[in-house]
């Protein structure tokens, strides 16, 4: 399947409108994107035309993004682009251009954010991040039946790295 992913950087230009459907929670914004060019006749940064794209956001995304995005907000949205034709009070060809969202973000080339986990809705019990015990017994046993377990240990000790190549294995 093609689809065109895009990457913008511009602002949010409108308040992000959050609503719960049956599959799940939505959002959709506008965001503004505009083109900026060197102006060799006043020496100087010039804006260009403005693109406006109106963003939708699924899930646990959009839960984040209303949460998060406020009007005039430097962001990144990363999605897929959407060009839709309709007719609209009667003017045939009306084009709209949107993204359905897979990641957005606050551009932070142009200022600083705090980062919240949110918390999972799926489970209601935490699960148990006890820190992995990583300590090994000081000198491995040797190998005692040849199975693979055994080899992998022996290998790590350093004893039987002849044991783990193909060549070295002797067929019987």
């Amino acid at each position: 399947m093609n689809e065109t992913m895009v990457c913008v950087v511009g602002n949010v230009a409108t308040r992000p409108v959050y609503r719960e459907t049956v599959s799940g929670p939505s959002a959709r914004f506008r965001i503004a994107v505009t083109a900026r060019y060197w102006d060799r006749e006043k020496n100087s940064w010039a804006d260009g035309h403005t693109n406006f794209f109106t963003v939708w956001a699924n899930r646990q995304l959009a839960t984040n993004a209303a949460a998060s995005l406020s009007v005039g907000e430097p962001v990144i949205v990363q999605g897929r682009l959407k060009v839709r034709t309709e007719t609209r009070e009667g003017q045939p060809d009306w084009m709209s251009a949107d993204i359905d969202a897979v990641s957005v973000g606050h551009d932070l080339t142009r200022g600083t954010t705090a980062f919240r986990r949110a918390p999972c809705p799926e489970s209601n019990a935490a699960p148990d991040r006890s820190e992995p015990t990583w300590e090994t017994d000081p000198a491995p046993s040797p190998p005692v039946d040849g199975s693979a377990t055994d080899r992998a240990t022996a290998a790590d000790s350093g004893d039987a790295a002849d044991e783990l190549r193909p060549e070295a294995a002797v067929v019987t």
